[in-house]
């Protein structure tokens, strides 16, 4: 028997609809919030003047790989995960820092130990499989100073990358 105008609210329908689309909404709304607690922005800083002191030092440290021609090319096995990379140039330190920097997500960032096996050829191990995109950022050391490879690559097994290969932006404006 239909809700007639005399029946009580609730056994008419459009009353459950307005209440049923508030509920969602209160929902979706309490989800969403619990999702923004649970996984806070890392990207922000709150120390502007030292990341940009920091941004000055990477540039000194590129511009040092750069005058010492330095190119390097490295390739991850996904079986072993052995990373073997060959580096070319004026440099030929005894151990070499890989870092593979997730952009968003900092637990995902990986380091890597390279120790030179030869002249030019360093062997480090990784403890699981990376791939994606990456900052990938090479740091050695030529006379008691820092130099630093730094680009963003699409890491994969079985794909050779090459770091040095681009041109460094920002320098430009340098003396």
């Amino acid at each position: 028997m239909p809700a007639t105008a005399a029946s009580p609210w609730y056994k008419h329908l459009w009353p459950w609809i307005l209440i049923g689309i508030l509920t969602c909404s209160v929902c979706l709304s309490l989800t969403m919030v619990s999702i923004a607690v649970r996984n806070p922005d890392n990207l922000v800083t709150d120390n502007y003047y030292e990341a940009g002191k920091g941004i000055n030092r990477s540039l000194d440290r590129e511009l040092l790989a750069q005058s010492l021609n330095l190119k390097a090319r490295f390739d991850l096995d996904e079986l072993t995960g052995e990373v073997a990379l060959r580096l070319d140039g004026d440099s030929d330190p005894q151990s070499l820092e890989m870092n593979l920097i997730s952009p968003t997500q900092p637990e995902r960032d990986r380091k890597v130990q390279l120790n030179r096996v030869a002249p030019g050829r360093y062997v480090g191990q990784l403890d699981d499989q990376v791939a994606g995109r990456r900052f990938v950022e090479l740091l050695g050391q030529q006379d008691g100073k820092v130099w630093r490879l730094f680009e963003e690559e699409d890491v994969a097994h079985g794909v050779t990358l090459e770091l040095g290969d681009e041109a460094l932006q920002g320098a430009e404006q340098r003396p």
